[in-house]
């Protein structure tokens, strides 16, 4: 079976009434979580506009708070298993103030836990790479923005 273009798709979407672009919709959420997640915060962001960031916080600190950082193979594989919850949720956000802060905050709660005292390379290279991730997306941001961020990347350094 050949999968339709998006452009496709898009053309047969605008054809279907609102009743049943609903059940298309809710029918797509309940494939999985992520979905559901994408429409909440899709449908939420103009009313609340940091539910986004203060829910993948709240996700990332319930995570830090169980991880296992007694040796540094466990804190290797808590990180990493965090750094995919925080890629996960980053994909449902095109903002990139967004993505910046969440990535920052992944940071300094890495260096806040410990996970750093480790001086275990693959803990290191995770940090210094989400580092980088941060320094691309804060270069296109506004430069108010820009100097907010930096003063924090400073600060981590």
């Amino acid at each position: 079976m050949e999968i339709p273009s998006l452009a496709q798709l898009k053309k047969d979407l605008s054809f279907l009434p609102e009743k049943e672009l609903i059940l298309l919709i809710t029918d797509l959420a309940k494939f999985s979580r992520d979905n559901k997640a994408f429409l909440y915060f899709k449908l939420n962001e103009q009313y609340q506009p940091t539910l986004f960031v203060d829910s993948v916080r709240e996700e990332l600190d319930e995570a830090f708070q169980l991880a296992n950082t007694r040796s540094y193979y466990f804190a290797k594989k808590s990180a990493q298993s965090i750094r995919r919850k925080l890629n996960k949720s980053l994909k449902l956000s095109k903002n990139k103030a967004d993505q910046a802060e969440l990535i920052l905050y992944f940071c300094e709660q890495m260096k806040e836990f410990g996970y750093l005292s480790f001086r275990y390379p693959v803990i290191d290279n995770l940090f210094q790479v989400q580092l980088g991730k941060a320094q691309k997306l804060i270069a296109t941001l506004h430069e108010d923005l820009q100097a907010d961020f930096n003063y924090r990347i400073e600060a981590l350094t």
